[in-house]
């Protein structure tokens, strides 16, 4: 296929990989220690996108489309032990193992697909979440979407402290949307037989567009490339008995976690049927449905629970969400960002259709915008499914563990099912669209026939074998080394306590390679940003001794040295022209140790230049003795 091998990457999510310890002397502790990763991905099967579908579902139709949940959380728990399988076995996550296996044009195109799902899915809980806040404290939606922003900062606080307490805080989320639930439908007192009639298949066309709608918000893309990644947060080890003991243990942890949603996502449909659709009441918005509730059950306490259950959702979905994105960048991209930026970004793209849909459309356009998000998942589901299932019977990258003959037959199953309903939604929705307007087929037409293509490719095109390095790669690093050499050192200054420490690690770099050292120092005062060469204060007149002292000093003990003295605001912007100008082998910089809050306010010139330069950047920290 003409495909160039990629050798792999960093682990994936690396400051949190193999943290989990194992190996305990009992099976409990043992089960209790692989506990956490599906608990995680259920988070994406309860979020405010179901509780639109479900509440949809269960007011229009009664119990009629039970039975897709309970479909759609078969077919989950299926691909969710795939998932996990592929990242014990393989030690690469799904969005990993496309970027190696797939020609990048088409490894990219996967990667859009998923940042469109991930950000529809985020959409989900950032308007789920301000409603929350609206029921409870009354803080209107647009302002409610606008605070969702503030989540990015709680979840880069709660991933200092290891992933066992981020797990543990979803457990108790999940645990508070659960039991607020079943004392709704202990309220609700549902008749048991007409439940059990849910579960018989029946659809048609006026229930198809909710049923797709529930199917995407179960089974969700991005919670395949989670799972294949949070699994390795534990040391599982390298044997085949070891890792068949974590798939084992990995599928206990699944089959639990995602019944728990289910019962979750059952609850809302089962309370929507018993209390809205038996009075006639047509639900259009989730606030309707808090303030039904009380009047219909009979108790504010009801209305309440509701709304509580709703907050907890959308913040537990928030920090499952920030993962998911970290790992499809840095899988299919190779690229790590700073965790804040990359969540600030996919929140924006979040926040900014919310706030447009909450402020033209008010309560009702928000719950047809979540329905949406929730169809637009499972529109991206065939492109994370079928990858999945290819890598996980290629016994070339699975060994012993690849697929049975039954598995595969299931796992084709579901994906066939999923791909017959979504091209049926796809037709219901956009013939029509079209035949109102013919001109908006000379677009639509097109983007439709490249989704097929793509479609087509990843089901039949056979994807190119992991690359397995012929040597260690450590070995290959550390061999036949090359010997740096270092002609021309740049030392920018300061004149603070650190330069004694830049000027010490410069001389004997200097010393050993016979380098010549250009100290650089940038005048940022206001004064010199006024009149440039010709600021002249007593400040300026200092600095100037100061620094021919360092030179005289140096070219004493033998060393070829120089002195650029410049005027500018930006030191970075100075330190770099000057680097491009020079030329340098090395730079070398003191650090000033402030982090935080620190780097807002003084900012951070290091970064700044090791990122724009190619010259080997020496950060130094402290003084010689």
């Amino acid at each position: 296929m003409g495909m160039k091998p990629r050798l792999a990457g960093p682990a994936s999510l690396p400051e949190v990989h193999a943290t989990v310890q194992t190996v305990w002397p009992t099976a409990f502790r043992r089960m209790f220690a692989f506990a956490g990763p599906a608990y995680l991905v259920s988070v994406g099967y309860m979020d405010p996108g179901n509780w639109a579908t479900d509440l949809e579902g269960g007011a229009r139709f009664g119990y009629q489309l039970l039975w897709v949940l309970v479909l759609s959380n078969l077919m989950a728990i299926l691909l969710q032990t795939l998932s996990a399988r592929l990242g014990i076995v393989s030690g690469r996550d799904l969005a990993q193992a496309c970027r190696e296996a797939y020609p990048r044009t088409v490894s990219n195109s996967l990667w859009i697909l998923c940042e469109i799902a991930i950000a529809a899915c985020d959409l989900a809980e950032v308007l789920g979440a301000a409603i929350g806040l609206n029921l409870l404290f009354h803080i209107p939606l647009t302002t409610g979407v606008l605070l969702t922003a503030l989540d990015t900062f709680l979840v880069l606080w709660l991933t200092r402290y290891g992933i066992r307490l981020v797990e543990a805080i979803i457990l108790s989320l999940v645990l508070v949307v659960t039991g607020c639930f079943l004392v709704e439908l202990w309220f609700a007192k549902p008749v048991f037989s007409e439940v059990v009639s849910g579960l018989v298949p029946r659809l048609n066309d006026a229930s198809l567009y909710v049923a797709i709608g529930m199917l995407g918000a179960t089974v969700m893309p991005h919670n395949l490339y989670l799972h294949s990644a949070l699994v390795q947060t534990r040391r599982i080890g390298k044997t085949p008995e070891e890792k068949k003991i974590a798939c084992r243990y990995n599928f206990i942890d699944s089959f639990i976690a995602l019944n728990g949603a289910l019962i979750v996502n059952a609850s809302i449909l089962v309370l929507a049927a018993a209390v809205f659709f038996k009075s006639g009441t047509v639900v259009t918005e989730i606030q309707q449905a808090h303030e039904l509730l009380a009047p219909l059950l009979g108790t504010a306490l009801a209305s309440a629970l509701f709304a509580v259950a709703l907050l907890a959702s959308g913040q537990s979905s928030t920090l499952t969400g920030t993962y998911a994105g970290q790992i499809v960048m840095e899988g299919f991209l190779n690229l790590r960002v700073r965790p804040w930026l990359r969540r600030l970004i996919t929140r924006s793209v979040a926040i900014i259709p919310a706030v447009i849909t909450v402020s033209t459309s008010g309560d009702q356009g928000t719950y047809r915008l979540l329905i949406l998000s929730q169809v637009i998942l499972s529109m991206q589901l065939p492109f994370a499914i079928i990858p999945l299932i290819r890598f996980t019977s290629d016994r070339s990258r699975m060994g012993e563990f690849a697929n049975r003959t039954w598995v595969n037959i299931l796992a084709w199953s579901s994906a066939a099912l999923i791909i017959v309903l979504n091209f049926r939604l796809a037709g219901n929705a956009i013939v029509p669209w079209v035949q109102e307007a013919p001109w908006r087929g000379s677009f639509v037409i097109p983007v439709v026939l490249a989704i097929v293509a793509l479609l087509g490719w990843v089901t039949f095109a056979r994807p190119h074998p992991q690359p397995v390095p012929a040597r260690h790669p450590g070995a290959a690093v550390a061999t036949d080394l090359p010997a740096p050499k270092y002609r021309t050192i740049l030392v920018p200054l300061d004149h603070s306590d650190r330069d004694r420490a830049a000027v010490a690690h410069a001389a004997a770099m200097a010393r050993l390679h016979g380098a010549t050292i250009h100290l650089l120092h940038v005048e940022e005062g206001a004064t010199s940003q006024l009149f440039g060469p010709l600021a002249s204060t007593s400040e300026v007149s200092s600095g100037q001794e100061y620094f021919e002292d360092i030179v005289n000093s140096l070219k004493r003990s033998g060393l070829e040295t120089d002195l650029r003295i410049v005027h500018g605001r930006s030191p970075r912007a100075e330190i770099v022209r000057a680097a491009r100008a020079l030329q340098p082998d090395l730079v070398v910089m003191g650090a000033h140790g402030h982090t935080g809050v620190k780097d807002l306010i003084f900012g951070t010139t290091i970064d700044g230049v090791r990122h724009a330069v190619s010259a080997a950047v020496l950060v130094v920290a402290d003084p010689p003795a």
